[in-house]
């Protein structure tokens, strides 16, 4: 049996785990061979200060995309990941990535990690980026994980203060997005007034269920960088491998659970390769409830 291939368009730094030096080890430890592009190229993540290093441009995306064209690797894919883009130029080079794997692949999942910011960080990715994704990118996922700030802002910025209000925009969402209604959107980080403060949450919604994953809140300070880049890493993974979508979300809140609970205070990187058998198999998992409106 061939191992599947995943194209991995993300940011790339020397030292860290962010982008693509996050999802990469968690696709390989689920027995997918990740083929990464990489939209930029710095020496480590802004967690910890100043980097060195550039943004690529969509030409030099394009040169890649060519290379691995020219190998006949891209119609081999099996899904497409993307996250922070540099450029939303970039974005239109994944989309026709995009459609060349679905036209050899028809059901290729592309999951869009839309990265755009955070509460406490506000939206650090450079103008254009919201608009596209929220344009351009939506209707070619069938996969997307924001977290709850993102999801605000792909939602025209309306606060969502219930769980139900966040399902009811999910659902309002769904119909523009790929495969509907097969297609899924996981909220991680979801803080609203009817769930537990000592709780964090994860909201996965499709076009006629719900559920939630809940874990305990780590209060780590300051929270490693990459968190969402390894889970949508993992959950792509277990997609692949042919988890439903609650099993799939609840693996990948219980993988990202057991490395954060592993991150000693002040570590800006989880640690991928220490715990790489909570990459594989979480110890603990954490069930999907159901929630029913």
């Amino acid at each position: 049996m061939s191992t599947p291939l995943v194209l991995s368009i993300q940011s790339h730094v020397a030292y860290g785990h962010v982008g693509n030096d996050a999802a990469m080890l968690p696709l390989q430890l689920l027995g997918i061979e990740p083929v990464a592009v990489h939209t930029v190229q710095f020496s480590n993540h802004t967690g910890y200060g100043e980097f060195k290093g550039q943004v690529f441009t969509p030409a030099h995306i394009g040169d890649v995309l060519d290379g691995l064209r020219a190998r006949g690797v891209l119609s081999r894919c099996v899904a497409v990941l993307s996250g922070y883009l540099g450029d939303a130029g970039v974005g239109e080079a994944i989309l026709a990535a995009v459609q060349e794997v679905r036209a050899t692949q028809p059901a290729a999942h592309y999951l869009c990690d839309p990265v755009m910011g955070d509460v406490g960080r506000g939206l650090f990715v450079r103008p254009g980026i919201p608009e596209f994704l929220r344009k351009r990118a939506l209707s070619q996922a069938s996969v997307i994980t924001p977290n709850h700030y993102e999801f605000e802002l792909l939602c025209g910025g309306k606060p969502l203060t219930s769980v139900a209000a966040a399902i009811e925009a999910a659902r309002g969402m769904l119909p523009h997005m790929h495969q509907h209604p097969s297609a899924l959107i996981a909220i991680t980080s979801l803080r609203t007034e009817d769930l537990p403060s000592e709780r964090l949450a994860t909201l996965a919604v499709t076009a006629r269920e719900a559920w939630l994953v809940e874990t305990p809140f780590v209060d780590l300070q300051p929270l490693p960088n990459g968190m969402g880049d390894v889970f949508s890493a993992v959950l792509l993974g277990h997609l692949i491998q042919g988890d439903a979508a609650p099993e799939a979300v609840a693996k990948a809140v219980s993988t990202l659970y057991a490395l954060v609970a592993n991150t000693e205070s002040g570590q800006r990187d989880l640690p991928l390769v220490a715990c790489q058998a909570q990459i594989r198999q979480p110890t603990q998992i954490f069930s999907a409830r159901s929630v029913l409106l």
